[in-house]
Order: C-alpha cells, then structure tokens, then sequence
C-alpha cells in the first residue's frame, strides 16, 4: 500500500511537471487577426527543438531597421517539408507571411517562408491550432510547395 502511494504520487509530480514544459498553441502567444508580411535580411538562425526561430531585419519606408523574430516548427518537421537548415544563410532576403505576438513585441509566428529559391514552405507547428493547422505536418495554407512525392 505505501508503494502504491509512493508510485502514485511520483506519477502525480511527473506528469505536473510534464506540463509545465507543455507546448503552447497559436493563440495562447500570437493573434489570428494581425497577419503581417515580412521582407527582410536573414540575420540569425536558431534551428531549435521544439521550435525554430530565424530573425530578420526589415527596413521601413523610412529607412528604419527593425530586427524580427519569426517563430517556426521544429527543424524536424521543416526537414520533412523540404526546408533545411542549409537553405538559409546570414544575408538572404527571405519573406515571412505570419501573425503578430500579442504582446505587441517584434515576433511573429511564420506560417508561410518564402526561401530565396522561390519555394514557399509552411512553417506552422502541427496541431497548434494557428491559421493554416490541419493537424498534419504540412498544413493546409494555399501556395505553400509540398515534397516531391506527398
């Protein structure tokens, strides 16, 4: 009987604790109302578990620089779209369709990567609930590229 409260207890800890490192969804950090498009210079790449992050510097129409984050799926879920690390490199001009953070900083969520090659990539998390999530790994956005053979 003590082992049984023992056991469960550890139970009860460890699944607090996996929650506590739970995914977020979309909307719990970003806003489907506030799309934004963003064209700028590639500046960082961080190909993370369990998202990526890539910034980006975007100049205005009065020539201010404002550095960006876009957040991104997994590199694991990206490689499986066609979209490697190696496609991207410090200084290429990429455009990111995405939606604003809600607290209003400079991050977005980059549902859409146009990559210099032209190829479009969709660049949801699965099952986020972001504009875009059909659950699957590729997402349903129109004009995003789908792998050969998908």
């Amino acid at each position: 009987m003590k082992n049984r409260f023992v056991l469960s207890t550890l139970g009860a800890l460890a699944l607090a604790t996996a929650s506590a490192y739970a995914h977020h969804s979309f909307s719990a950090e970003f806003d489907g109302s506030k799309p934004v498009r963003l064209v700028g210079k590639l500046t960082r790449v961080e190909w993370t578990n369990p998202h990526s992050y890539f910034y980006v510097d975007v100049v205005d129409k009065d020539g201010k620089v404002t550095n960006w984050g876009c957040e991104g799926a997994g590199p694991g879920a990206l490689s499986r779209r066609g979209f490697k690390k190696g496609d991207l490199n410090i200084g290429d001009t990429i455009v990111v369709d995405g939606y604003r953070a809600k607290d209003g900083s400079h991050l977005i969520d980059g549902r859409r990567v146009t990559l210099p090659d032209g190829r479009s990539i969709y660049g949801g998390t699965p099952g986020d609930g972001g504009p875009g999530d059909d659950g699957s790994v590729q997402g349903a956005l129109p004009n995003t590229n789908k792998p050969a053979g998908k």
